[in-house]
């Protein structure tokens, strides 16, 4: 009966060994799980910080190249126009010079403009992105290579300027992704506000599109400035991005939720 009892006791020892093991064990492996999953979003951090960086120093490269390059030799024109000597000249040679002065100083001006409205469309500055995103959708369908269109519900209250302009920008890269590369006949934009006032913006087109897992493996493998454009900016948001296909599989959507509380600083 004792030995019964001996060998019950050192069962219940070793069985009690196995779960206090089982359970280290179980618990390392989450502990290491957890580090790796805080590791991969900290280099996926990275990767974003990375493209925006990279992106606003090509934005600052192509500003300079282009301030430099077209802008530069015209006021430098302009100048010898209106140099010292030019007081010394014939009435007739003063106006020309400055006439011919005044054409470089405004095709400078011009130019300068253009670049500001590369920087910030006008149409989205004044009328806000409604109007400048319909802008793009109507220019698309002008062109009669697909039906593009586009409609807002309730866009009363506009977002702050900044988060007009990067959500802009993220549309656009969207857009001309889809263009490029999904050979789609129909191209649908919808904007909504969610219970919780978030802005929601939804693109539906019938081509070639992504999912969210292939979207995510994209930016962690580095693939593609223009996903990882999208995947600063929307950072920048404090939004998030999702990319879909419907149970049919006969389109695909981009859903877009956007918060109204201001931008990442």
């Amino acid at each position: 009966m004792s030995n019964m009892l001996l060998i019950g006791s050192i069962g219940m020892i070793l069985l009690a060994l196995g779960i206090i093991t089982f359970v280290i064990m179980h618990q390392r492996k989450v502990i290491r799980y957890h580090v790796e999953m805080k590791r991969l979003e900290a280099e996926k951090q990275q990767i974003y910080l990375n493209a925006s960086i990279r992106f606003q120093e090509e934005e600052r490269q192509r500003i300079a190249a282009d301030l430099h390059d077209d802008a530069g030799p015209l006021l430098a024109t302009a100048r010898l126009y209106l140099n010292e000597n030019l007081v010394n000249r014939e009435k007739a040679q003063q106006l020309q010079g400055i006439y011919n002065a005044r054409q470089i100083i405004d095709d400078a001006i011009l130019l300068i403009r253009n670049i500001s409205h590369n920087l910030m469309p006008p149409t989205l500055r004044n009328f806000g992105l409604e109007s400048a995103t319909a802008d793009i959708f109507q220019k698309i369908n002008a062109s009669g290579s697909l039906n593009a269109s586009v409609r807002f519900h309730d866009y009363k209250e506009r977002l702050k300027e900044e988060q007009e302009l990067l959500l802009f920008r993220v549309i656009q890269e969207l857009v001309n992704n889809i263009l490029k590369h999904s050979n789609a006949a129909f191209l649908h934009l919808t904007q909504s506000n969610g219970n919780n006032n978030n802005l929601f913006i939804r693109i539906h087109h019938d081509g070639k599109g992504l999912v969210q897992a292939e979207y995510e493996r994209l930016n962690f493998e580095g693939h593609g400035l223009g996903l990882k454009n999208i995947a600063s900016r929307i950072k920048l948001l404090h939004s998030k991005i999702f990319f879909e296909q419907d149970q049919s599989r006969t389109y695909y959507k981009v859903t877009i939720e956007v918060p109204r509380d201001g931008i990442a600083r």
